[in-house]
């Protein structure tokens, strides 16, 4: 998974800040006093270190991972199972999943811009245009119009020539909007064969007369069975990797 690492993209984008910003060394910044001598930090390496901080929630924020996450957690509700798989174990299989249907995308952005970077036959700035240029291809392909059409709206644009005019913050806002409607879309679909056994459930229950019982707690072992026949994490994770739209 080298190819799939953040060091690349972080020494790329750092690469590419003005060389005078660079250059310019940054006041101090006091942070703490021990006695009679303050403990400051560098302003430069406080943003270096903030950027890496936000740099993993920009690129998954970028990438299938938030379809692919909320998809799991609604199917986790509609199973009714509670915390059961865990939160680590659903992020670890979206996580997977993730790198599953974007490797061609960071394979084509690692050829395009940072290998040729680490080469030195490409320098900074048009690197970093190579590199996010699959990435962008990506996201166009999984962006509604409106949605787009809204955030250059807001970003106050009438409208692009083409898509290499669209600025990445208007896409990446578009990219990520679209990608919530669409998860909850799967999430509606995935809710309705359980809130069906929930209902015959339910109804069987107060035929019974036995109305003191929940619903809920009769139910769970029919919805894991159906699941489990159907082989549904199969299927699920099938139709997710597969509800991508590559370029």
């Amino acid at each position: 998974m080298k190819r799939a690492g953040l060091v690349p993209w972080l020494l790329l984008a750092l690469s590419c800040l003005p060389s005078a910003a660079l250059a310019q060394a940054l006041p101090d910044l006091a942070v703490a006093r021990i006695g009679d001598q303050e403990v400051s930090i560098s302003l430069q390496v406080l943003l270096v270190m903030t950027f890496i901080t936000l740099a993993p929630s920009v690129l998954l924020g970028m990438t299938a991972f938030t379809r692919i996450i909320i998809v799991l957690a609604l199917l986790r509700q509609a199973l009714g199972t509670g915390q059961t798989p865990t939160n680590q174990i659903l992020l670890g299989l979206a996580l997977f999943l993730t790198f599953l249907v974007m490797m061609p995308v960071l394979d084509a952005s690692w050829q395009a811009g940072i290998a040729p970077y680490l080469d030195g036959s490409l320098p900074p700035r048009e690197a970093l245009e190579a590199a996010l240029a699959p990435i962008r291809g990506f996201m166009f392909a999984q962006v509604r119009e409106r949605d787009l059409l809204t955030f250059a709206q807001l970003a106050g644009s009438t409208g692009y020539a083409s898509p290499d005019e669209v600025p990445l913050h208007v896409l990446a806002s578009a990219f990520l909007t679209s990608e919530l409607r669409t998860a909850f879309e799967i999430g509606f679909l995935l809710f309705i064969p359980f809130v069906i056994i929930d209902l015959v459930v339910a109804s069987v229950l107060m035929s019974l007369g036995m109305m003191m019982m929940s619903p809920m707690l009769v139910s769970a072992p029919f919805k894991i069975l159906l699941f489990v026949l159907v082989d549904g994490w199969v299927l699920v994770v099938g139709s997710l990797a597969g509800s991508f739209a590559l370029p």
